[in-house]
């Protein structure tokens, strides 16, 4: 007799925790639900009220069974598999490029995302003292960036900030002029163009917007 096995999703960031004010996101151009939730493709945000430089509080994520209560620091919760939730963005918000942690030891923390999530480094990008590591969450999930800088004090990993793709990112800055974000500019990733949100969004941590990847 042939036994069926269920096979097991994909490990997948849910959601980003952050610690801040719902309000705030809404007046960039996002659209929040009552609880909070920023919904994106793949990934969405969740905004929780509380001390905004708090920036992002946790991660939720599903199909890696039970996970340890926080990866070298950061703090993990679990969730089952959430079904797809879309929302139109005045901002143009289609998902999250990336997330950014900063940590004094990229191989201590990634050796801990890989444990706990299955996803191998992918590189390493060394730009002077800079070092950055690469993963992927999931097939076509969420990438997460690590830095290592010399002036990193020791300790756990932190996340610090995020990046959103958006889908016209002239127009988008044009919207929310200078005063609350930065003139778009050449990204890292050939192709592709970024801008970043100023201080006075009060979004409480470092958000830039960057254009889609050409196809």
């Amino acid at each position: 007799m042939t036994r069926f096995v269920e096979p097991r999703p994909d490990p997948r960031v849910e959601w980003l925790t952050i610690s801040g004010d719902p309000a705030a996101w809404r007046a960039v151009g996002l659209t929040a639900t009552d609880d909070g939730t920023i919904p994106l493709f793949g990934t969405s945000l969740r905004i929780t009220p509380g001390d905004e430089s708090a920036g992002i509080i946790a991660w939720t994520m599903s199909g890696i069974g039970d996970p340890p209560s926080t990866i070298d620091g950061l703090v993990t919760e679990s969730a089952d598999p959430q079904p797809p939730v879309f929302a139109a963005h005045a901002l143009g918000a289609i998902a999250i490029d990336h997330v950014v942690v900063m940590t004094p030891d990229l191989e201590r923390t990634s050796s801990g995302i890989a444990a706990a999530a299955g996803c191998e480094l992918k590189r390493i990008r060394e730009v002077g003292e800079m070092r950055q590591g690469f993963h992927r969450i999931g097939r076509g999930g969420l990438i997460v960036e690590l830095v290592e800088r010399p002036e990193i004090e020791e300790g756990p990993a932190r996340f610090w900030g995020l990046v959103l793709i958006v889908d016209a990112l002239d127009e988008v800055c044009r919207q929310m002029g200078d005063d609350l974000i930065g003139a778009p500019r050449d990204a890292v990733q050939p192709g592709r163009r970024i801008a970043t949100v100023r201080d006075a969004a009060r979004l409480g941590l470092p958000v830039a917007l960057m254009t889609p990847e050409a196809r």
